[in-house]
Order: C-alpha cells, then sequence, then structure tokens
C-alpha cells in the first residue's frame, strides 16, 4: 500500500514538472519572438538613419592653379585641402606650398588656388573674392592665418588666436568680419579693434 502511494506521488511530481515546463515553454515562446522581432527592428531603424545621414555628406569644390588636375570636385565634407589637392592628382613642381594651410578643412563653393613660385599667394579663396591690393598685403588672412599669425593681430593671445583656428576648421573659412564674433572669447569689442588689421574672406 505505501509502495503504490509513493509510485503515485512520484507520478503526480512529474506530471507538474512536465505540466509547468510546457506552460513555462508556452509563456514564455511569444515574449522571445516579440524580444527578437523588436531587436531586428531596432537594427533596421539605426541602419537607414546611419544610411540617411551619409547619402548628404559630398560637397563642391573648385581647385586651381599649380596642380595636376585643377577643375571642379566633389569631395566629402571632412576633408582637408591637403586631401583635396591629393584628389585633384597632387602638386606640379612649380608649386608653391609654403603658405598654405593644407590642414584647413574644405567647405561647400570653395576655391582652392595654388599658386605658382614666384606668384603672389592667395591659397585658398572663396567665391567673389576681390584682387589683393598693397594694402591688403599687410594684413592678416584670417582664413589662411597660421596660430602665430594670430596673435599679432590687437587684443588676440594663444588661447583665442587657437580658438579661431578651431572654430575654422570646425565651421569652415570666414564669410565676414562679424562671423569672428561666433568664436568663443572673441566679442564685438576685440572684433573692432581687429577688423582694419585681416581680411576676410
Amino acid at each position: 500500500m505505501i509502495k503504490l502511494i509513493k509510485r503515485h506521488l512520484v507520478m503526480i511530481i512529474v506530471a507538474i514538472v512536465v505540466l509547468g515546463g510546457i506552460f513555462y515553454m508556452k509563456k514564455e515562446e511569444p515574449l522571445d519572438v516579440q524580444t527578437e522581432a523588436d531587436f531586428e527592428q531596432a537594427i533596421e531603424l539605426v541602419d537607414e538613419e546611419f544610411e540617411a545621414e551619409q547619402l548628404d555628406t559630398s560637397i563642391i569644390v573648385d581647385i586651381k592653379g599649380e596642380v595636376q588636375k585643377p577643375g571642379v570636385y566633389e569631395v566629402d565634407q571632412y576633408v582637408r585641402v591637403s586631401d583635396a589637392i591629393s584628389i585633384a592628382g597632387g602638386f606640379t613642381e612649380d608649386a608653391d606650398q609654403t603658405n598654405m594651410n593644407l590642414a584647413q578643412r574644405v567647405h561647400d563653393e570653395m576655391v582652392i588656388i595654388v599658386p605658382k613660385e614666384g606668384e603672389e599667394i592667395i591659397s585658398v579663396s572663396t567665391p567673389g573674392e576681390t584682387t589683393t591690393t598693397d594694402e591688403d598685403r599687410n594684413k592678416i588672412r584670417i582664413n589662411q592665418a597660421t596660430l602665430e599669425e594670430i596673435q599679432t593681430l590687437n587684443g588676440i593671445g594663444p588661447k583665442k588666436a587657437q580658438a579661431i583656428i578651431d572654430y575654422r576648421e570646425e565651421h569652415g573659412s570666414f564669410q565676414s568680419v562679424e562671423d569672428l564674433i561666433e568664436v568663443n572669447g572673441i566679442g564685438e569689442k576685440t572684433v573692432e579693434n581687429m577688423k582694419e588689421s585681416i581680411i576676410v574672406p
């Protein structure tokens, strides 16, 4: 009798375990499927957003002067002047690279002019740039100037000079004197004090 009771208890326990397992599997299966679907959908959304961001990263630049293949090129918006010149075949043997800011980041509609040795140096310009006069030759070209050159301006020390270069590399060339106000640490008074000593663009 006792053996029979034990056998029934064992059978009952086994049945409970089996039924519990089946119930657990049926309960968890929809959750796993739903979780996997949500995960795949999230990945697809991320991929779509990434692809959308990649669609519009090209800009147009005009490369002139002493390069192997002058012309208008479509380049990535994050390239530097040196990269753009490489795309145009690189410098010619007569190119004067001395005062060019090859590290400057390019921007849309930018004109990059590589001068010949002995010619007047206008390394990087933008549409509408005027001919350099004798008076302008003594001014600082704020879009091409080095850290040391910028520090020669009235009221500009090393920190502000670096801020100007950082802003220029991040946002592209300054289009007007007033744009300098957007630089961190540069106010209207500072711009007023140095505007007669700089050329923009």
